[in-house]
Formats: structure tokens, C-alpha cells, sequence
């Protein structure tokens, strides 16, 4: 992507009406989200865990222009909830969005808080089996890779998006 494409895609992005939630989940209003990424409020988002038939999990590389932990390897697809959506409905746009999957049932897993210095949210965590074919957003995604979770998948020298470790703790798969 060139600098000017990636500027468009921050600023679009800047625009979104989002929710904002309290600590509870209930809704406050509805903001544009650089107000969410500004004040530190909570909003919602969605994480998809996507296995394949073989047990198998997708992780991918966040692009360097992410304004969220940036190069950092993410172990679900998804992201900020629309505000005329609800979780399911944000989770199954960001997985065509962010890998090109679509018409999959997801699996709920239920929802956490997530608080860091970077960001307050509520998750609701899905999952889903996909054998097919993986089509990269290039805004969002820079490299990807399949995992077994049940063995030493991570490397010394990566890092990884710190909310996407604590959603994977719901999936049971």
C-alpha cells in the first residue's frame, strides 16, 4: 500500500460510529471512534478464532500501520463493532473483511473485558472451521500462518496482541 492509501484507510477508519459502552457493557452512545482511540473509552469488538479441519489456527500479522499494536502477530480475526451492529453481525463482516470468509456458522464462546494501556473493550470470542481458500486485507494484514495451539507455537523474537491471548482462553474447540 502506498503512503496516500494508507491515510485514506486511517482517516475512513477514524470516522466509524462505534459503541461506547461502560464497564458493564451497556451502551452510552454512539461516537465516531478516533473519539474511542482519544478518550480511552470502551467499546465493543469481536474476535473469530479460525481452525481448520485438521485443529489447525489461523494467526496473522497486523500491518505496520495498525494503530493498535502494529507488526504484532493477532491469533483471531475481527475488530471494532459497528454501532448499527451487533456482535455476531461485527464479527461476520470483519472475517470476510480481514481473511475473505464468508457464509461459515460461528460458534459463540461469550464475552470478557479486555483493559491495557492502550485500549479498554468487551470482546464477544467466536469461532470457526475453514478449509477454504484465505484472502489477506492489505490494510490490515501482512502475513498469516497455521498453528497448533496445543504445542509451542510461539516464537522467541515475535510479539502478540495481548487482548487476542486473553479471548483465546474462552475458546474451546
Amino acid at each position: 500500500m502506498n503512503t496516500s492509501s494508507v491515510a485514506a484507510y486511517l482517516a475512513a477508519s477514524a470516522r466509524e460510529q462505534v459503541w461506547h459502552v461502560d464497564e458493564h457493557d451497556q451502551v452510552l452512545g454512539i461516537v465516531p471512534r478516533s473519539q474511542i482511540q482519544e478518550q480511552r473509552l470502551i467499546t465493543r469488538c469481536t474476535y473469530i478464532f479460525v481452525y481448520n479441519s485438521a485443529g489447525l489456527l489461523c494467526m496473522h500479522q497486523r500491518t505496520a500501520h495498525k494503530r493498535l499494536y502494529p507488526g504484532f502477530w493477532d491469533l483471531a480475526a475481527g475488530g471494532v463493532v459497528a454501532a448499527s451492529e451487533t456482535y455476531l453481525e461485527g464479527a461476520e463482516r470483519e472475517l470476510e473483511e480481514e481473511l475473505g470468509i464468508a457464509g461459515v456458522p460461528l460458534t459463540p464462546h461469550g464475552r470478557f473485558f479486555f483493559q491495557s494501556s492502550e485500549s479498554k473493550l468487551w470482546g464477544g470470542v467466536y469461532s470457526c472451521c475453514w478449509d477454504g481458500p484465505i484472502r489477506m486485507q492489505p490494510e490490515e494484514v501482512m502475513d498469516l500462518r497455521w498453528i497448533d495451539t496445543a504445542s509451542s507455537w510461539r516464537r522467541e523474537h515475535e510479539r502478540y496482541t495481548p487482548d487476542s491471548l486473553q479471548a483465546l482462553l474462552l475458546v474451546t474447540v
